[in-house]
């Protein structure tokens, strides 16, 4: 546990900021998944349309700088 006024404030900060990164990391996750799976599939439209939608998430995140950017080169589904 912290001992230290600053050190308990900045577990409070870094509680709210991982709430707010989780929904965020867990969509784009889903749609990694998702284009991995589509692609799998015989479907050429919608796996482009799939894998369009997870590098745009993938970028965002790592534009935000919710993600590094190597983390995200490596996890591109296209």
């Amino acid at each position: 546990m912290p001992t230290t006024k600053t050190a308990e404030k900045e577990m409070r900060v870094a509680g709210r900021r991982k709430a707010r990164n989780k929904s965020i990391h867990s969509q784009t996750k889903t749609d990694v998944t998702r284009a991995e799976e589509v692609i799998s599939s015989a479907s050429l439209d919608a796996a482009k349309t799939a894998v369009k939608t997870a590098i745009s998430a993938l970028d965002k995140e790592s534009e935000k700088g919710k993600a590094h950017r190597n983390s995200t080169a490596r996890r591109n589904p296209g």
